[in-house]
């Protein structure tokens, strides 16, 4: 009789039986991801799991690349910078290979305010000037440090991370992140840029509430 492992009381199953069954789920789902890319149909819906593929006798090599970050951004604004996006809805040929790009651009006084990147890691280089950059970690660590050309730095998925320029001359880097569609929240902007009241605000921030106030005044929020 071949050596078997137990399951339960009353059911056995061999060893190879075991073994051939693992290999069989291994052998399928591997192959069931076996396609050499699924270029964004940009038409459809997007969801969690990216956007559905582009007829391929449909796609050309234009899909596969982008030259938006060749130009800087626009940085008269008021947070003096500028972020161009690579994501899927500007670069199709990303969807699905877990990867995007952007190009930062700061103005001397720029900065690019706390956030996250809830669906993305990121990584970013410096090509001109210096950034201060940092990142927060969930045990309230700070991670900080002014970043040269030619540095490069990593913001870990979720966490809340920032950069500045810290010179008096423009700054550029590229960044790329670990997902087509990293996501982007900005703290300034989901605290005073909405309705959520100004009285709760103040209690989950202990901020003054005139400052509060004058915040929302600067960037456009109500309550």
């Amino acid at each position: 009789m071949p050596s078997s492992v137990t399951l339960s009381k009353s059911v056995k199953m061999p060893h190879y039986t075991i073994l051939f069954l693992f290999s069989l789920i291994f052998f399928s789902s591997s192959h069931a991801s076996v396609q050499d890319f699924c270029v964004a149909d940009l038409t459809g819906p997007d969801s969690p799991a990216g956007y559905f593929c582009k007829n391929p006798a449909k796609v050309t090599v234009s899909d596969f690349v982008y030259s938006g970050l060749a130009k800087a951004g626009n940085t008269t604004n008021i947070i003096q910078a500028a972020v161009t996006p690579a994501f899927v809805a500007q670069f199709p040929g990303v969807n699905g290979l877990g990867l995007s790009l952007a190009r930062l651009d700061l103005a001397p006084g720029g900065v690019i305010p706390f956030h996250t990147h809830p669906g993305a890691s990121e990584v970013l280089i410096v090509l001109r000037g210096y950034i201060t950059a940092g990142f927060v970690s969930s045990a309230n660590t700070v991670y900080v440090k002014t970043l040269k050309k030619g540095d490069v730095m990593v913001f870990p998925q979720g966490l809340l991370h920032f950069q500045v320029n810290a010179a008096k001359i423009h700054a550029k880097a590229i960044v790329s992140f670990s997902s087509a569609s990293p996501g982007l929240q900005i703290l300034d902007f989901a605290l005073f840029a909405n309705d959520l009241p100004t009285s709760l605000v103040g209690k989950t921030t202990f901020l003054d509430l005139a400052q509060i106030m004058k915040l929302k005044g600067v960037l456009g929020g109500t309550g």
